[in-house]
């Protein structure tokens, strides 16, 4: 992960919830008073977000005492420590929100993609996620896809080519799109073909496309024209697919599944906060 973008991200992300400055923290505790927090799981699955909490504590306070419990991509069951965070108790609550939100964003995300890599166990197939991610969050969404034991497909618009049904539409065939693309690109650059119909399949073949993506067709439809597919062609599944019909997808001998489930369908990992100080304790739930 790129260290100097996540710590511009997080600069934005506490100035928009800190604005000019935590009203609450600082009228109730003294800037000397110190605490500590310690971060669990309520439920299982897969942590990640261990540089967002340290980087984003440090950022706070550079005086924090971070000690991670769990390193990303560790299972977690219910109850498990993930990180205790000691320092000044202002800066500690000035700045959980933001970081338990990301974290448990991230965890949820790596825990999705963890269970969609066991279903296609004895498979050749392997999951990637997709560009459905929340605006802004695209590079902590992928990185926790790949924590999570699944890959990451392109990051966006910029590294790899991708004509779909509307580019295709437009230019008029498949043909003329990848003959396009290809005259323009370097030898770095792919190019992947979405295709619905056998004929689009043929046609993006012979074209010579770098990848096909079989889009909205059955485990059924796949298996029965993947023989026509060259093998230096790489190809993938995407639209339709489930948890429920995901190892169906995995058998058909397709090579990559895209699910953008992963990250744009996810519900936030539980994690509770356990604050102290001075001897006192209370609990915040989230």
């Amino acid at each position: 992960m790129n260290i100097i973008k996540l710590e511009e991200m997080l600069k934005q992300f506490f100035n928009e919830d800190i604005g000019d400055g935590d009203l609450s923290s600082e009228f109730i505790f003294s800037a000397e008073q110190q605490g500590s927090f310690s971060f669990y799981a309520k439920e299982d699955g897969i942590f990640c977000g261990a540089l967002i909490i340290e980087h984003g504590f440090h950022l706070l306070d550079r005086t924090m005492n971070i000690t991670m419990h769990k390193k990303d991509g560790e299972p977690v069951i219910a109850g498990d420590v993930l990180a205790v965070i000691e320092g000044p108790l202002q800066k500690l609550l000035m700045g959980e929100r933001v970081i338990l939100n990301l974290v448990q964003r991230m965890s949820a995300i790596a825990t999705a993609a963890n269970l969609a890599v066991s279903k296609t166990k004895g498979t050749g197939a392997k999951i990637c996620d997709t560009r459905k991610t929340i605006p802004g969050l695209r590079m902590l969404d992928k990185y926790a896809v790949r924590t999570g034991g699944a890959y990451n497909h392109r990051s966006g618009l910029y590294d790899a080519i991708m004509l779909k049904d509307n580019h295709i539409a437009f230019v008029g065939s498949i043909t003329k799109a990848v003959q396009a693309a290809r005259a323009k690109i370097g030898h770095t650059v792919k190019i992947e073909v979405e295709i619905e119909t056998k004929a689009q399949l043929d046609e993006a073949i012979e074209a010579g496309a770098d990848i096909i993506m079989f889009d909205n067709r059955t485990p059924e439809e796949i298996r029965a024209w993947l023989p026509t597919v060259p093998a230096h062609i790489a190809t993938e599944a995407s639209g339709g697919i489930t948890l429920e019909n995901l190892r169906e997808y995995a058998a058909s001998g397709i090579q990559w599944i895209s699910l953008g489930a992963i990250t744009h369908s996810v519900k936030a990992f539980d994690i509770s906060a356990l604050v102290q100080t001075k001897g006192a304790h209370f609990l915040v739930n989230y």
